[in-house]
């Protein structure tokens, strides 16, 4: 029985976009993902990865080699089949290091073409630096650094600020490809990656901005050291570690054997254990060398780049993070207008003394207000403790991860009130990663949500009616005549509740009339 698309939109899909598959043939795996369109909060309807090592002779030969190629092979012809499955008709393959430098490269690409229905881009060195720059313009808001993306293959560096990108550079110190040139020997990898590094001239501008590290190994190399830290928050998007912290475990993996240990073997794949220490070596000379503020971790790479380079440019433009909430509030709230509505409506409360709010604090706001109403088919018992979780683990982008759990704290103070302060585990340990005007500013969004919610009962055009606003010191809100019919002793405990939050004394009007 077909589905209509009332019917599929209603099981959370967007029918008016068009599904994007981006098949990525790098020197270590090749990989299908299926993102539901080409928008600026992307994503991903299907993910699958095989790892066929196809760059792991090119170093020594200068072949692919047939047992890396058989399997790709394999790997392509189920991803068409999927793809055919998925209806999916555009469709992005690309190709990177080991098809671009080896011998038979175009042998496999006749094939491989064959069997996806499409040409098959290789990407220059200088394309996949500034696809994997686009990739981290996806994911973060003004990204301000230098991207380094790790491969089998090469190293992709590229200086990225001011919405551009320059200086890309690509340099053949993939994961595969050291273990084979240096014989699997992490003293001759180390010579032969500060001989390279030393041919890079520019690498001192990245000195106290972000560095911000794309690709499966230096992802593994993140998931180790928050293993390793016990970090509350297992998110790798945006996972953020200080060089010093960066440094010690690259300096770990490259001399000890920390890889037979309990914790990475549970930790870092099968595929990965054999390069991770290379990806190490690689990642403290680039850091040495530069001298960052800090190592960001992203997720996004050339794959969402490609995404990117598709937009026009006043989607480019969007914020991420709205983007996303935006989006979701449409496919989870009862109303995704009265969640747009509690953005102008919560402004009041922040407007001045110690809660007045920075640009990127009212953009979090913002955000809160979309996602707050998404769990409203949960039981209410588990509404705060399933929305903590939903949005703490959310597929966000445009923010860090203390925003991430700034909007968590919010959205389970929206459900559970001022009885919040009961955390407990995890999530209590999430809490004490931000700061405590944060935990303060969290709560009291998602008290005054709360209040409004009451208020409103989900729906829009009633807190457009119904302005909040401030009169000295006190926080007032006023109600018409003709919504007088909602007043209620529980809204007025909940708008008391928020009150005494934000540290000011209550009045409430009705129709011109101050109650009490």
């Amino acid at each position: 029985m077909a589905l209509s698309s009332q019917m599929m939109e209603e099981r959370g899909r967007f029918m008016e976009l068009k599904p994007v598959g981006v098949i990525d043939i790098g020197s270590n795996s090749v990989r299908l993902v299926v993102y539901e369109g080409a928008v600026r909060a992307i994503t991903p309807l299907f993910n699958e990865k095989v790892v066929c090592g196809l760059g792991r002779n090119v170093a020594i030969d200068g072949t692919l080699g047939a047992e890396g190629m058989v399997l790709a092979f394999e790997a392509l012809s189920r991803f068409r089949a999927i793809l055919d499955t998925m209806g999916v008709r555009i469709i992005k393959p690309f190709a990177t290091a080991a098809v671009r430098d080896a011998s038979d490269g175009e042998t496999f690409l006749k094939r491989g073409a064959k069997i996806i229905g499409a040409p098959i881009r290789v990407l220059s060195g200088s394309e996949e630096a500034e696809l994997a720059a686009k990739g981290i313009q996806m994911a973060f808001c003004k990204p301000n650094g230098v991207v380094g993306d790790l491969g089998g293959g090469s190293l992709e560096l590229l200086n990225v600020q001011n919405g551009g990108a320059d200086h890309a550079t690509s340099l053949g110190l993939g994961g595969l490809r050291l273990i084979e040139k240096s014989n699997g020997d992490i003293g001759k990898a180390l010579s032969l990656i500060d001989r390279v590094l030393d041919k890079v001239e520019w690498l001192d501008i990245g000195a106290k901005r972000s560095f911000f590290m794309v690709g499966g190994t230096w992802r593994a190399f993140a998931k180790l050291h928050m293993e390793r830290t016990s970090y509350p928050l297992h998110v790798m998007q945006g996972y953020r570690m200080s060089v010093d912290e960066a440094l010690a475990l690259a300096k770990e993996l490259r001399t000890a054997d920390p890889l037979s240990s309990v914790d990475a073997i549970s930790t870092v794949s099968r595929s990965r254990r054999e390069i991770l220490p290379f990806g190490a070596a690689a990642l403290e000379r680039v850091l040495l060398r530069m001298k960052p503020k800090d190592v960001v971790t992203s997720v996004f790479g050339v794959r969402e780049g490609l995404i990117y380079d598709m937009l026009p440019t006043n989607e480019r433009r969007k914020d991420p993070l709205i983007s996303f909430c935006t989006d979701y509030a449409r496919l989870r709230s009862r109303s995704p207008e009265h969640a747009m509505e509690l953005c102008s409506w919560t402004a009041p409360l922040f407007e001045k003394g110690d809660l007045a709010e920075s640009s990127d604090e009212r953009r979090l706001r913002h955000a809160a207000c979309l996602l707050s109403d998404i769990a409203w088919r949960a039981h209410p018992d588990y509404r705060g403790e399933q929305s903590l979780n939903v949005v703490a683990h959310a597929a966000l982008t445009g923010l860090g991860h203390q925003g991430r759990i700034f909007l968590a704290l919010a959205i389970y103070h929206r459900h559970e009130g001022k009885n919040g302060n009961d955390l407990d585990g995890i999530s209590n340990r999430m809490k004490k990663l931000i700061s405590k005007r944060d935990q303060k500013r969290s709560k009291i969004i998602g008290l005054a949500i709360r209040a409004a919610h009451m208020l409103a009962v989900g729906m829009p055009g009633v807190v457009t009616r119904t302005p909040l606003s401030f009169e000295g010191d006190t926080l007032v809100l006023t109600i018409p005549k003709s919504l007088a019919a909602l007043d209620g002793v529980r809204v007025k405990r909940r708008f008391q509740t928020l009150a005494d939050a934000v540290g000011s004394p209550f009045e409430m009007r009705v129709g011109g009339q101050r109650v009490t």
